[in-house]
């Protein structure tokens, strides 16, 4: 059984991929709500902020690229990882406000690192995974 950790707010409007990362999150011993786009996210955070925001960037509503600068300006203790299957660290564009990005459905450890990273005191910004 693992200790609480931080508290993790997941916004994806893919369901089978939010149970997944749901389960993985909470195996891990993160605390982990769920919203399907943007709008549903800010109406989460601002009933209680998340430590993370795990943030889809292609969503229907509001999408990931409108909801970051605005969990940026609105949210600023909260750490945003961005995750997309449509870029790599490589090719993210520079308008994605994020501490950190995660390719979508790849590499579940390193998921993992960055959201440890994300919850250690001195956490690094823009941490990519490669």
């Amino acid at each position: 059984m693992h200790t609480q950790k931080a508290r993790v707010l997941i916004a994806e409007d893919n369901l089978q991929i939010q149970v997944l990362l749901s389960a993985i999150l909470e195996g891990a011993g993160y605390r982990v709500r769920l919203a399907t786009d943007g709008c549903a996210a800010l109406e989460e955070m601002r009933s209680e902020s998340p430590d993370i925001l795990l943030s889809d960037l292609y969503m229907p509503g509001m999408s990931g690229f409108e909801l970051l600068p605005i969990v940026r300006d609105q949210f600023p203790a909260t750490c945003v990882v961005a995750m997309s299957s449509a870029f790599s660290g490589e090719d993210l564009p520079n308008e994605v406000v994020a501490d950190a990005f995660y390719p979508k459905a790849t590499n579940i450890a390193g998921l993992l690192r960055i959201m440890e990273t994300m919850t250690s005191p001195e956490r690094c910004r823009s941490a990519v995974l490669n």
